[in-house]
């Protein structure tokens, strides 16, 4: 009975005396236990994943090997279109989305589902990595446990950066990374209230990581000796990749959109793009996979092919890329952009020395590592990121000035470009992004019907200034709607304005008739509409009030002070202040 009554106590957090301390500590304790939890799913994820790959390596050079990546995004897309109702995505994006309109509730299938597909894909050989899916499966795990603890939208939305930033900091063993990563992209708010929670959980994830794997920096190099000259090329490199994530962008987003237009089943369509990548693996095996091994070699300046064999591999992994995800393959992006990016800084250097070959350029890993960071802050458009992520994963601190440079110039010219990023771009064009704290997003839990005032007193056309004015003496309101006597639709609005003119002229009072002064076409709203655009347009016309209308009846009136009002009340609700 004990038992019971203190699993009671801990399910139903209003009797939980912690619920009355500070909120902070609330979610730095609640984080740790994220970061945890996301740290443990993502070591899961890269053992499952070496597992794979281990397992299928010795079919790798049968001719038969292409069907590999199609058989394994098939698998992907049966399971999460199938068994687990999820459709294909990135994972990111799916995750902002939740935060932007949802206050970051996630169903708690989704702390596994993208895990297992993403295995699938990636493992048989798809090109893509496996962050995003571990990022959307500890947001995922955050948003659950938010919810045991019946926290607000605000708290949930805190501990959904929690995993997000604990999965990327355990599989990246790079804790700064994935803190900045989940403040800068999922959640878009730098706040006290997110920031030292997070951070709890990027250390959290990162000792999870580093007890289960050992300390180890994922890409190691020697010192690089940095000169004026090379700072100088950086602005060169950075245009370079900022082309390139452009290129990687649009290649994927195009190979979705005619996928989408093929009319055959979805794991069809993706068993067809993995195998066409397979096929592409059978002469570039670096295409296939994380790609994570080649990096090693780039870095270490040991990549012994060309320049038109580096740039081909740049260009089939960018197919590659596009083939698996835009196909409907699971997988993020991450690992292919540090490929991509090594390539681009490889061939960069290389057509560097070609042109100048008396130049003392440092060695080629500095461009590669330059690269990958330029890639990763342009489709990202998340300069932040792209710096603290190269650092942690390589401790390339030298390069700290140049990498500043590329991540800085390659967002800029990325975002002049395309002015959303690869994760947010969707999400724009449907208008979904809302971050935390806008006007748009507290006032997106509210709807028209919500605050709708039907307290007005409807008139009709043909009725007398005289007769308008005793039902004016009767009401509080100052505008009048005006409806049709036999069919009630509505024709217009007459406000107290616009009988001002004939007010102080008695002799009008039977000569007018309320059609002759109506406004015929007023500023009206649907249900439907936007509460953010409502308010836009009451501010750019200058009014205070809007009528209603739906199949052009009147439904009542919408004002601008009821509308503030319980905007305040929804931001209270949702912060919980």
């Amino acid at each position: 009975m004990k038992l019971l009554n203190l699993l009671k106590q801990w399910r139903y957090p209003s009797r939980w005396h912690l619920f009355r301390m500070d909120d902070r500590l609330l979610l730095i304790v609640i984080g740790a236990i994220v970061g945890i939890c996301s740290g443990m799913a993502a070591v899961a994820l890269n053992r499952s994943l070496l597992f794979i790959l281990e397992g299928l390596h010795p079919y790798r050079r049968i001719w038969w090997a292409f069907i590999l990546p199609g058989a394994g995004a098939a698998l992907s897309s049966i399971f999460l279109n199938k068994i687990v109702n999820e459709g294909a995505g990135h994972g990111v994006p799916e995750v902002v989305y939740a935060v932007s309109r949802y206050g970051g509730l996630m169903r708690l299938r989704s702390s596994f589902s993208r895990l297992i597909s993403s295995c699938l894909t990636i493992g048989s050989g798809g090109s893509a990595g496996p962050e995003a899916p571990v990022v959307m499966s500890g947001a995922a795990i955050g948003s659950n446990i938010a919810g045991f603890f019946s926290l607000n939208d605000r708290q949930r939305v805190a501990l959904v950066g929690c995993g997000a930033a604990g999965a990327i900091s355990s599989i990246f063993n790079a804790p700064i990374a994935g803190m900045i990563f989940a403040v800068e992209v999922i959640i878009g708010e730098w706040t006290a209230l997110n920031i030292i929670p997070i951070a709890i959980a990027s250390v959290a994830g990162t000792e999870v990581s580093r007890f289960l794997q050992g300390n180890q920096i994922a890409f190691s190099h020697r010192q690089f000796d940095i000169s004026s000259l090379d700072i100088s090329a950086c602005i060169g490199l950075a245009a370079m990749t900022a082309i390139t994530s452009i290129a990687l962008t649009r290649v994927i987003r195009g190979v979705g959109g005619l996928s989408g237009r093929v009319s055959l089943p979805a794991w069809v369509r993706a068993a067809g793009g993995g195998c066409l990548v397979g096929a592409v693996g059978l002469y570039l095996p670096v295409v296939l996979g994380e790609g994570y091994h080649s990096i090693h070699q780039m870095i270490e300046g040991l990549y012994t092919p060309g320049i038109i064999i580096v740039t081909l591999a740049m260009l089939a992994k960018i197919i590659a890329t596009g083939l698996t995800l835009g196909s409907g393959g699971s997988g993020g992006i991450f690992a292919p952009c540090l490929v991509i990016g090594s390539f681009t800084g490889l061939a960069y250097h290389r057509l560097l020395v070609l042109l100048w070959p008396s130049v003392p350029w440092v060695n080629e890993g500095c461009y590669a590592l330059l690269g990958m960071a330029g890639l990763i802050s342009g489709i990202l458009q998340a300069p932040l990121t792209g710096i603290f992520l190269i650092v942690e994963i390589s401790g390339g601190y030298e390069v700290m000035l140049p990498l500043i440079i590329v991540s800085a110039i390659s967002t800029t010219l990325s975002n002049y470009i395309e002015p959303a990023s690869f994760y947010l771009k969707e999400l724009v064009e449907k208008g979904h992004l809302l971050r935390p704290g806008t006007d748009a997003r507290v006032l997106a839990d509210l709807s028209v019907y919500e605050l709708l005032e039907k307290d007005c007193i409807t008139v009709n056309p043909d009725m007398l200034l005289r007769d308008f004015i005793k039902i004016v003496k009767r009401s509080h309101r100052n505008y009048f709607p005006v409806e049709d006597k036999k069919t009630g639709q509505f024709l217009g609005m007459i406000h107290l304005d616009d009988i001002r003119p004939y007010l102080f002229n008695p002799g009008m009072y039977d000569a007018v008739f309320l059609e002759q002064i109506m406004n015929e076409k007023p500023e009206i709203v649907s249900p439907e509409d936007d509460l953010s655009d409502i308010l836009h347009r009451m501010d750019n016309n200058h009014l205070f009030s809007m009528p209603v209308v739906a199949g052009n009846r009147f439904q009542g009136m919408i004002s601008k002070a009821t509308l503030l009002d319980q905007y305040r009340k929804e931001l209270m609700v949702q912060t919980n202040r």
